[in-house]
């Protein structure tokens, strides 16, 4: 490791303590349930343990495994749903983490079912569009990898049939925000049916909303972009002094 790494690790691991809170405190990991996880290296993963109430992790619980899901650092064990977080990470070289929880309207979607596959608001379209059902999978097992494979290419976020939610993102913070959108969309689609009234967007409003998320897109690109060129040359100018 090189002398910064291990301020990252500590970094990184304070991370995924704080949302794991987060997603406690809003219900959406009851018991022990939910496991969360982003990329440490090229070659591992830092992720929460099995067993542990993500309302009470701590930064030092967090296991390293590498891409295959096996343990390299840690005294606690793996999640047994690791193969799910690999099979992200295999298919999707841009995703940076993710995020397994069990939001109660989404789930019960997805003991219904039932994917969110209509589009009824805006926000849907600019955030995780449609939300597709994986076929049911044995929760622990290599099957619930093998049911997210034919959608993970085209999806940030998957029902997972009976079961709950998985969400990646380029960053924790994103993927979590995903997770939230999902159980948003979710009570909003409950709502619409209930009202009797669901009226989707048409496929012109569709595309036009997409257009104008590309351009979103680029301008938070472009922000970030100047962003971190101002840090860069604050940081050459201090050096400089």
């Amino acid at each position: 490791m090189n002398e910064w790494e291990p301020n990252v690790e500590r970094q990184l691991r304070r991370d995924l303590a704080k949302f794991s809170r987060w997603l406690s405190r809003i219900g959406f990991t009851p018991g022990t349930a939910g496991n969360l996880s982003l990329r440490l290296d090229a070659r591992r993963l830092l992720v929460t343990p099995t067993g542990v109430s993500k309302g009470l992790i701590r930064p030092s619980d967090m296991v390293i495994v590498d891409l295959e899901g096996r343990l390299l650092a840690g005294s606690r064990k793996v999640t047994s749903e690791i193969d799910m977080h690999v099979a992200v990470y295999h298919v999707r070289e841009d995703v940076g983490a993710v995020v397994h929880a069990h939001p109660p309207m989404a789930t019960a979607f997805a003991c219904s079912g039932r994917g969110l596959d209509q589009i009824l608001c805006q926000e849907a379209v600019m955030t995780v569009g449609v939300v597709p059902l994986a076929t049911y999978a044995t929760t622990g097992t290599g099957e619930v990898a093998a049911s997210l494979l034919p959608l993970l290419p085209d999806h940030d976020a998957i029902l997972l049939e009976n079961h709950g939610v998985v969400c990646c993102g380029q960053t924790l913070p994103d993927a979590f925000m995903k997770m939230e959108t999902v159980e948003h969309l979710a009570h909003l689609t409950l709502v619409a049916h209930q009202l009797g009234s669901a009226r989707p967007l048409r496929p012109e409003q569709i595309q036009q909303l997409r257009s104008a998320r590309r351009k979103y897109q680029e301008n938070s690109q472009a922000c970030s972009s100047d962003s971190e060129t101002q840090v860069q040359a604050a940081g050459a100018a201090t050096i400089a002094t």
